[in-house]
């Protein structure tokens, strides 16, 4: 607390300024009535005046003269910064801080807010100063002071002083002001928003954005250099602590473009060359400008701010009129921004809507993205790299894509190939001239493969953009031979043409920007070219951009604008309309309008003909003359035309012409089966209720001998001759699931899993159930299903979900289980507003029941089981909360003394597989141990191990796990929401264990016997984990381990299956 004298001292500095005033008014009053003392009392008033500007224009704070909120300010000694009280200018809550500004500079530009999250009241009372503990304090000398720092090693807090220099530094020292006072706390280490020269950005270092443009509090966005990044390389993060922009993500192989060399520099304290600034994209602002011009740059003038738009802008101030202009800023448009378009999404910056697959994918959520939200990309429309899959790789100009997974030396392009081929996971490569960019390589080319998914894609990137070369099945990109060419990342569906050699001549009015190589589409129109920004053959629409609100009117005047004819297959579907981006929305850059207009075409004729030899690729078609005089490929007798499928399809359920004796059957037949239906409907209606009534009055399901009732399935193959064995749980009868389920009304749909929908149900006694309903889109087949049966049917515990019965009727396979209320355990932790409801002691029930759970099938049940698929989210919860371990599809059975045991297909989820399963295959009961260590982790911490973020850790859970462990910070790790509850030596206790189960080596990694154990005692001595498998190193500056880092990844990429 501030000490009361500071106050009385502050109030007798604001008594003595007032006395000033009342003097000079005295003096001047005087000397008019006796022009005899004017010279005197003019000399005298001046020299007070001089005394009291001295006085009151200064620069420092001492321990017993603070400054006060009814105009005093410190002014630095070359007045270029002043610091005091200030209201934000618009601010309509009147509220008060401390802040730092450029001295005599309208409008005020804040640099430095002191009590940024706590304003103070609109009083003069309040007062700034250092407090009897050498912190810096707020108070009015009644309410509560506020403590704005609190340094370390205080030993004569009478002798702090803060002093505000020239470069906006607050400087808090200890000791005499000669040159050896000692630095205890200065600004420049903790900035709000903004940048200054001078300033070093290190990896302590943030800035937070404001929370609006008139309100200081902490903002939403943080710009820090990212640690998970080797190099200076920085990102901007959102509330949730999500990249929202990263540097480094550029579209060459090594270069980085997205932070210019005099903007890192500056980062640095550094002072590059001079390079001339323009309003452009930054990308176009040369990262090596030395020779451009020799003047030195002059950052005396300049500052870095991280706005609250969430764009980190670089100002430069003119000298001539001193304003300032914004020269760069990044993220800079829509597709800057971090993964904008999700994996396998490209963007565009100059379409209305930026996102749309890659060629040969289709959204992962069709919904959101028709809703505008890409953030789950797109996912391949069918898997490559397998028996009778025609490959190819389309080439894609100007493209900007993430870091290569790996980079390594080759001699020519079809070696590239090679290597992209060798693994089923890469999705594509590039190639590019060693003289470009790796100068000091002896061999010709450098190559890259990209095996994770590829993501921050941007196309038309002309500036530095690269050719990508993408892997694709040939029959997702053309549905015959006539099909065009795809342009770039734009599929040219049949009936539209790029030339006379493909598509439908009817429709030749497009062209391909193949000489700019940016993979652009053009519609010819009335002489004039419009950019087509999409396609849709499913509606038969795709969108031209117009350039000016002059031709963005009605749609009639789009058609005079066009002028399409009447024969013309293209036709105005929907009048023009302007769509404003939001992105830049500020003073700073004008928000940009797109004009688009929605044009339709007609469904095309059958293809036009030479010879039949020209119909060859239209099956059931031959060439004859068609009504408009043209030789088409006409269908055969018994097929039909089907424009949206191009081809001749059967037409059997189609009404070709016939003759009027033909017509006269028809009538009579519908007739009478008009009035048959008529005459039996009552009958049959009756029937059917009757027959409802007796199967409800039954029990919920008849059990019957799983050979006799499942025998054709048995016998169609798909159970192996050993598993023809009685199945010992219920078969329930199809219509009974129906009626149970109101025919899978979507309004009773729990979810979606590997294996397919799951629907919740109601049996007529009362019960409810949960039906699993195998999908026939479903990665996982029959092999699973039968392995639930067969399997969960001879286990019995209360950690187990309970299997109630199954059904089979010809495609249909279902599982049916009992309810689970809670639904699964990531539905708690990983939600805000749900893990609340999990306390402490819950938590470590449920963490205990899953241990007794595989602890029963690795030990107690009759057969030993390794689940291999354990995750949070196949842990379901009963009504009490009580864990429930599901999913038994990819178990496998262990016989007499087996404990391990190898496969060559991997399958699991990403994130809980053990590392010598994922690699080698090789899965014991201690794979599962290591499963049941990542959920414990999770389960505590309330943090994926997936997806994971913390800016200034690594990675991955289990990493900084282990570095917090490693620092002796393990109660760190605890969710925000038990800290205050959990028990620590418990909480401790069960890091310790999760780090134990974790262990890369699967020889020490203890059994579930053991963890139970170590669980539930409190007196037990633990062993010291050793450092887990998976942990994220910043290894990757190290030359002499990429090539086997390169090769793990590889290996382990092209491993993997599609998790459940």
């Amino acid at each position: 607390m501030l000490l009361k004298k500071d106050y009385y001292l502050s109030m007798v500095s604001y008594a003595m300024a007032s006395l000033r005033g009342r003097i000079l008014s005295t003096f001047f009053i005087s000397s008019s009535a006796n022009h005899m003392f004017f010279p005197s009392f003019s000399l005298y008033a001046l020299f007070l005046c001089f005394g009291f500007t001295c006085c009151f224009a200064r620069d420092t704070i001492t321990f017993d003269n603070p400054i006060n909120s009814s105009g005093e300010s410190l002014i630095s000694a070359s007045e270029k910064f002043e610091l005091g009280f200030f209201t934000p200018n618009g601010s309509s809550h009147g509220g008060r801080f401390v802040g730092i500004w450029y001295y005599r500079m309208e409008p005020r530009t804040i640099v430095w807010v002191a009590n940024r999250d706590k304003s103070v009241s609109n009083s003069t009372a309040w007062v700034f100063g250092i407090s009897n503990e050498g912190n810096l304090m707020l108070s009015d000398g009644s309410s509560p002071s506020y403590t704005l720092t609190s340094p370390e090693g205080i030993s004569a807090p009478s002798k702090m002083t803060l002093k505000l220099m020239d470069s906006g530094n607050l400087v808090l020292s200890e000791g005499p002001d000669n040159g050896s006072a000692r630095v205890v706390w200065q600004s420049f280490l903790h900035p709000t928003d903004t940048f200054l020269p001078g300033m070093k950005f290190t990896e302590d270092l943030k800035l937070t954005s404001w929370k609006s443009q008139h309100d200081p509090a902490s903002g939403p966005y943080v710009f820090r250099q990212d640690e998970t990044e080797r190099g200076n390389e920085y990102i901007i993060t959102n509330n949730d602590l999500m990249p929202y922009w990263k540097s480094g993500l550029s579209g060459k192989f090594i270069t980085n473009d997205e932070i210019p060399n005099f903007i890192s520099l500056f980062l640095q304290n550094g002072t590059p060359q001079y390079c001339p600034l323009q309003k452009q994209n930054p990308i176009n602002i040369s990262s090596n400008c030395s020779g451009t011009l020799p003047q030195s740059y002059d950052y005396n003038n300049t500052r870095l701010v991280m706005d609250f738009a969430g764009k980190l802008r670089f100002f430069e101030r003119h000298n001539q009129t001193d304003a300032w202009s914004s020269n760069w800023w990044e993220p800079i448009n829509r597709c800057s921004v971090f993964d904008a378009c999700g994996n396998f999404g490209s963007c565009n910056k100059e379409n209305k809507v930026p996102c749309k697959c890659l060629p040969g994918f289709q959204p992962q959520s069709p919904d959101n993205w028709n809703k505008g939200d890409f953030s789950e990309g797109c996912t391949r429309k069918s898997p490559v790299c397998g028996q009778h899959k025609v490959e190819e790789f389309l080439k894609l100009s100007k493209m900007k894509v993430q870091k290569p997974t790996s980079i390594f030396s080759v001699n020519d392009k079809n070696q590239c190939r090679s290597r992209c081929l060798k693994y089923c996971a890469c999705h594509a490569y590039s190639y590019t001239e060693v003289e470009t960019y790796l100068r000091s390589r002896v061999s010709n080319f450098t190559c890259g493969i990209w095996i994770d998914d590829l993501k921050n894609i941007q196309e038309s990137y002309t500036d530095g953009g690269l050719d990508l070369y993408l892997r694709v099945q040939r029959s997702e990109i053309e549905s015959g031979s006539r099909t065009c060419e795809t342009c770039g990342t734009n599929i040219i569906p049949y009936p539209l043409s790029t030339g006379l050699s493909c598509g439908d001549p009817m429709y030749f009015s497009f062209n391909c920007q193949t000489e700019t190589d940016t993979g652009e589409i053009s519609l010819n129109a009335s002489g004039q070219h419009y950019r087509v920004t999409s396609i849709n053959l499913k509606t038969q629409r795709f969108s031209i951009q117009v350039q000016n609100a002059e031709n963005c009117r009605g749609r009639d005047s789009m058609e005079k604008l066009l002028q399409l004819p009447g024969s013309s297959p293209f036709f105005v579907s929907s009048a023009c309309n302007a769509t404003r981006d939001n992105f830049s929305t500020d003073s700073l850059s004008e928000a940009k309008l797109f004009y688009e207009v929605e044009i339709g075409w007609k469904p095309p004729l059958e293809p036009i003909c030479g010879s039949s030899e020209d119909c060859e690729d239209l099956p059931n078609s031959s060439c004859n003359v068609a009504a408009d005089g043209k030789n088409r490929c006409s269908c055969n007798g018994s097929f039909q035309w089907d424009p949206s499928r191009w081809r001749c399809t059967p037409n059997s359920h189609w009404n070709r012409r016939r003759g009027r004796p033909e017509k006269y059957l028809i009538f009579l037949g519908v007739t009478a089966a008009m009035l048959f239906i008529l005459c039996t409907a009552f009958a049959l209606y009756h029937k059917r209720r009757r027959r409802m009534i007796s199967r409800q009055g039954n029990l919920e399901f008849s059990l019957y001998n799983s050979e006799r009732r499942v025998i054709d399935f048995i016998n169609s193959g798909d159970f192996r001759d050993d598993d023809k064995t009685d199945i010992d749980v219920p078969y329930f009868d199809l219509e009974s699931i129906l009626v149970a389920t109101d025919n899978f009304a979507e309004a009773n749909k729990l979810g979606q899993g590997g294996f397919g929908p799951v629907y919740k149900g109601k049996l007529p006694r009362g019960q409810e159930i949960a039906v699993k309903r195998l999908s026939r889109g479903s990665g996982q087949g029959l092999e699973e299903f039968k392995n639930e049966v067969v399997l969960i049917a001879k286990l019995q515990h209360r950690n187990l979900v309970r299997l109630l019965g199954y059904c089979v009727k010809g495609y249909e396979k279902m599982l049916i289980y009992e309810y689970m209320p809670n639904k699964s355990l990531d539905s708690f932790i990983f939600d805000r507003t749900r893990s609340v409801l999990l306390n402490w002691e819950k938590r470590i029930d449920i963490i205990l029941g899953i241990a007794r759970g595989m602890l029963y099938l690795h030990q107690d049940s009759r057969l030993r089981i390794i689940h291999r698929d354990l995750k949070t989210s196949n842990i379901l919860l009963d009504e009490e909360m009580n864990p429930k371990i599901s999913d038994f599809g990819l178990a496998r059975i262990f016989e007499g003394e087996q404990t391990e045991a190898s496969t060559e297909k991997v399958v699991g989820t990403y994130g809980y597989m053990s590392p010598e399963y994922a690699l080698d295959g090789f899965f014991s009961i201690k794979s599962d141990v290591f499963s049941f260590g990542v959920v414990l982790l999770e389960t505590i911490s309330g943090k994926r191990n997936t997806g994971f973020y913390q800016a200034e850790q690594p990675l991955s859970l289990l990493g900084f796990a282990w570095r917090l462990w490693e620092d002796d910070k393990a109660l760190d790790l605890a969710e925000p929401a038990l800290r205050k509850t959990c028990n620590a030596n418990e909480f401790l206790r069960c890091v310790n264990v999760g780090l134990l189960c974790v262990q890369e080596d699967p020889c020490v990694r203890p059994t579930m016997s053991d963890v139970l154990f170590m669980l539930g005692s409190e007196t037990a001595s633990l062993p010291i984990p050793e450092q887990p498998a998976y942990v994220v190193r910043r290894a990757l500056c190290s030359s002499a381990s990429s090539t086997n880092k390169q090769q793990w990844n590889s290996e382990l990429t092209a491993s993997l299956e599609e998790g459940r």
